[in-house]
């Protein structure tokens, strides 16, 4: 009896991980194609910058940390090392595709004669967009160990870990704070919004169940 109950409890697990992994992948994708959609980029300075952040913080960076899923990574067969470039390629384009968001929505404000980071949105956009470069540059010495030369790669790796997932929440908070404008809410209200709402919210439920398996099971391992 007790080892049917285990079957059905890895089963039920199983297939909890595999619904999460795929609505992590589909988030990733739709969330910044409909954001596209809204925004139409390239109409105007301001349509950049919903469509960079969410493409920086909704798809890169989300799809950067899930390589390392043993669920939902799309490049699981392939090694670790792989695995951290490719990571710190997207985590690149991130910064890159952030810093040009704030960029577009900086010049748009200045054209239109309106005060800068004057809002909760645009505090925390600047604070994540500032963070997520330093979380970028910071990953180096994990691709070039000598560069860290007397530091444990283990505990830069478990910091590195720890500070990525602040910084993803940050970018998730800022995209729930961006649905809470004036923009977003003129073209989507209702229920529309909080089915849009829930992508980010999502998206950081899983990431943040991830990164605390891990450090769960490592910490398992070394006990």
């Amino acid at each position: 009896m007790i080892h049917k109950e285990t079957e059905s409890d890895a089963w039920f697990y199983t297939l909890i991980r595999a619904v999460s992994a795929g609505l992590a992948h589909l988030i990733s994708g739709a969330f910044p194609a409909f954001i596209a959609f809204l925004s139409r980029p390239g109409t105007s300075w301001f349509s950049w910058h919903p469509f960079l952040m969410t493409v920086a913080f909704g798809f890169l960076m989300t799809q950067a940390i899930l390589l390392f899923s043993p669920h939902a990574s799309l490049i699981k067969r392939f090694p670790h090392k792989t695995k951290g470039r490719v990571h710190w390629i997207l985590q690149g384009l991130c910064a890159s595709c952030a810093v040009l968001g704030l960029v577009a929505i900086s010049y748009n404000k200045y054209l239109n004669g309106k005060a800068h980071f004057s809002s909760w949105h645009g505090l925390l956009g600047l604070i994540t967009v500032c963070v997520v470069c330093v979380q970028s540059l910071a990953a180096v010495p994990l691709i070039y160990h000598s560069l860290a030369k007397g530091w444990s790669l283990a505990k830069l790796k478990r910091y590195h870990a720890a500070s990525g997932l602040v910084t993803f929440l940050l970018g998730s908070t800022s995209l729930l704070l961006g649905l809470c404008s004036s923009w977003f809410t003129a073209s989507v209200g209702g229920y529309a919004w909080y089915l849009v709402a829930l992508c980010p919210t999502l998206s950081a439920v899983i990431i943040m169940n991830q990164v605390s398996s891990a450090y769960i099971a490592k910490k398992r391992l070394q006990s």
